[in-house]
């Protein structure tokens, strides 16, 4: 099944049926997956453009490509890219094009991938734009959240940490938008909250939130989304070094609670290590549904599902 667009840059830009229709081709390629893979995607070369540090995002991409018989070209790091003689993204990606049949691509710089869909005629996927969005990490969170509670709809969710520049929590929470009774609880350091674009969407769709400093106010929810804060969007090391572990999530926290954990990874302290064997610990089964992702998004995107 194609999909109705060639890019995809942002959550905002998915409808409920194209999410149904992911989250459905993602089951699918789980039967790929066990099977060793197939001949799918044979012949057909991704571009793994990483401008930014990654390893999740771009080993999932590069897995989900192989996985389904394709190939990988990869440019790593601003240093090592033209861009950094001062090549603009857009001339960038009218090179790949010259290359390969799809790209996805992660870049320090919000809008960047807007810039890149609108000169790129190949396919084009956003793996992360700054602060901005964060597409496949949603779409593979929501995958994970219906996996593990077994439904989307009316789930209550707790998002805590990094709220302000957390890309992650705000793709997920506008993909969240398309599905009914939702309800967010939002636990950050005041420096740190949810910002208006995000709140302001809330309120647009009349969806229930409440915003508190005190992690245990959250933890009777279906599923609580912990994030690092993160250090490369703080201009003030003081002010990170003070941030950082604000909350650390803990096994005690947890006990008598179904509630499950999300994490969009790494983690640098805000989830201890003994919630690791909890059976609500989804975090690396997370990691795993991104390859089954973006195998779907791979073959939708390059009209083969």
């Amino acid at each position: 099944m194609p999909l109705p667009f060639q890019h995809l840059t942002s959550t905002k830009q998915l409808t409920r049926g194209d999410t149904d229709a992911i989250l459905r081709v993602a089951a699918e390629m789980e039967g790929v997956l066990k099977k060793g893979g197939s001949d799918l995607l044979h012949g057909k070369i991704l571009a793994s453009l990483f401008y930014e540090p990654s390893t999740r995002t771009r080993l999932s991409f590069e897995t989900a490509m192989q996985r389904l018989g394709g190939q990988v070209v990869t440019a790593d790091g601003l240093q090592f890219s033209s861009l950094y003689k001062g090549e603009s993204v857009e001339d960038t990606i009218k090179v790949v094009n010259q290359y390969a049949d799809i790209i996805a691509m992660r870049h320090p710089e919000q809008g960047s991938a807007d810039r890149a869909a609108s000169v790129s005629a190949i396919p084009f996927i956003n793996a992360g734009d700054g602060p901005g969005q964060h597409p496949t990490q949603a779409l593979l969170d929501l995958y994970t959240i219906e996996k593990e509670r077994g439904k989307i709809d009316g789930i209550h969710i707790t998002m805590v940490g990094d709220l302000k520049f957390g890309r992650t929590v705000h793709s997920l929470s506008f993909l969240l938008g398309l599905y009914k009774d939702i309800r967010f609880t939002l636990v950050s350091p005041a420096e740190l909250t949810m910002p208006e674009k995000v709140t302001s969407f809330y309120k647009e769709k009349k969806i229930a939130y409440t915003e508190t400093e005190n992690l245990e106010d959250g933890l009777d929810a279906d599923v609580v989304y912990m994030t690092r804060v993160q250090k490369e969007r703080f201009e003030d090391a003081a002010q990170y070094e003070r941030l950082k572990l604000k909350y650390i999530l803990t096994a005690q926290q947890l006990k008598g609670r179904s509630v499950t954990v999300l994490h969009p990874l790494p983690r640098v302290g805000e989830i201890a290590l003994d919630v690791d064997p909890l059976p609500t610990a989804a975090y690396f089964r997370q990691v795993r549904n991104g390859v089954v992702l973006r195998m779907a998004l791979l073959a939708m995107l390059l009209k083969k599902a």
